[in-house]
């Protein structure tokens, strides 16, 4: 068999989900070939977890201007996509012009005009990509596309979602580079492309038009201020403001995050440990969300990343009944812990409510691993041999895009207060 030829752009917390795996599961079908970043600090440990962690020889390293010559010298068949949300469009349309396909952490990019560039791209080129949506492979969520997709309930014709973000993980975006707009597209976009994902694959369906609400009602400086916080600090480790405050992450005491982002902030000069209550933060901690979709199904969607506990609740209202979901996960910090933890179950109730029946539990089997058991799946269908798959989980540039549509027509309907047309947005290839 021929072994497929990776390379990975993007060396921080996320990356390991891919690589750790191509080194091991996947060594009869992948091949690791080289690491590119903007932080060679980074890629160095990165390699050092290659050999202290997984036993395996360090790869090549290549610093982000090196992207072509790394192409060029290692000649991959995928380019993987884990870097800064704003920045991939520019790997995913490089790789494709160089010959390579590519796939990509989600978000596929973070605005309209990004996203138009790589459906062109993917048009002009004839490269495949996939986005790596590993809420589709978790069962609960593969259970949920079955029932509706058997008429269970009938025409889907409204979905109420709400996402709850704790005060350890949902914090953590207000503490990393996501809290710049800029780079991430805000939590509706960088963290709701899961959710908006799921009801486009839940009930078949596109998204037509959005309208939003959203502020930032928790975080930033003059909420605490008003609160009455009197201390205020710019990064938690070594400040003793930060002591008592529950909200703090230092790097000092975490060996893992210290070699991964303290030790080498001196390059590029990123801090991981922002105060979450510091100035410069401009995305949304309370958001809602109207989405239309082209089935004529309604969407109600609320996310809130300041909540007790991690979770969400969903209820399919159809023809013939409903089906309501209760999900509690795991909260975890980015690279901070065991990645098995990353949305990992807590706890799941699924229940059918037939229009003219009794309510019934669906029973689910769970599975190891994070996001619920779907990044094994997901994994295996990215590297491994995966069989025939009814429920068609693997996502294209295509989903992608209709994914992060929802969260960027809903940051432009926050801006002016205005319902937006996705068909306003961007152009689909037939």
């Amino acid at each position: 068999m021929t072994k497929k030829r990776y390379v990975l752009v993007g060396s921080g917390g996320r990356a390991e989900f891919f690589y750790g795996s191509l080194v091991t599961e996947y060594q009869a079908t992948a091949q690791l070939l080289a690491f590119c970043d903007i932080n060679e600090t980074r890629m160095k440990y990165a390699n050092q977890i290659l050999q202290k962690k997984y036993n395996t020889e360090p790869i090549a390293i290549y610093k982000s201007d090196q992207f072509d010559e790394m192409i060029a010298t290692e000649k991959p068949d995928v380019v993987i996509v884990t870097s800064m949300d704003r920045t991939h469009h520019t790997y995913i349309i490089r790789a494709m012009e160089l010959g390579c396909d590519v796939i990509t952490e989600k978000p596929m990019t973070v605005d309209s005009e990004k996203t138009q560039l790589i459906l062109d791209t993917v048009e002009r080129t004839g490269r495949n990509m996939r986005v790596a949506f590993n809420y589709r492979y978790a069962p609960h969520h593969t259970k949920a596309r079955e029932l509706i997709a058997n008429d269970t309930i009938g025409q889907v014709t409204s979905v109420h979602f709400e996402w709850l973000l704790n005060t350890r993980h949902g914090a953590d975006y207000f503490r990393r580079w996501h809290r710049d707009k800029r780079n991430s597209g805000g939590l509706l976009v960088h963290k709701s492309t899961h959710h908006f994902d799921l009801v486009n694959f839940w009930i078949n369906s596109e998204p037509e038009s959005v309208f939003a609400y959203g502020d930032l009602l928790f975080y930033g400086r003059e909420n605490a201020e008003n609160r009455g916080v009197t201390k205020f600090y710019d990064r938690a480790t070594g400040n003793s403001n930060a002591a008592n405050d529950p909200f703090a992450l230092t790097l000092d005491d975490n060996p893992h995050l210290k070699a991964m982002y303290y030790d080498a902030e001196h390059e590029d000069g990123y801090r991981r440990d922002q105060s979450v209550f510091g100035d410069g933060i401009n995305i949304e901690d309370t958001m809602g969300v109207l989405v239309r979709y082209k089935n004529k199904a309604i969407l109600t969607y609320s996310l809130n990343a300041y909540l007790p506990w991690e979770g969400y609740k969903i209820a399919f209202n159809g023809t013939k009944g409903r089906i309501e979901m209760n999900i509690i996960e795991q909260s975890y910090v980015n690279s901070g812990g065991d990645k098995a933890l990353e949305g990992a179950l807590k706890g799941k109730t699924m229940i059918v409510y037939p229009m003219f029946g009794q309510p019934y539990e669906v029973e689910v089997e769970e599975k190891a691993g994070g996001h619920g058991g779907g990044d094994p799946v997901l994994l295996n269908d990215l590297f491994g041999e995966p069989g025939e798959d009814p429920f068609k989980r693997a996502a294209n540039h295509v989903d992608g895009a209709r994914s992060i549509l929802t969260g960027i027509a809903a940051n432009r309907s926050i801006a002016t207060g205005q319902e937006v047309k996705i068909a306003d947005l961007v152009k689909f290839y037939k």
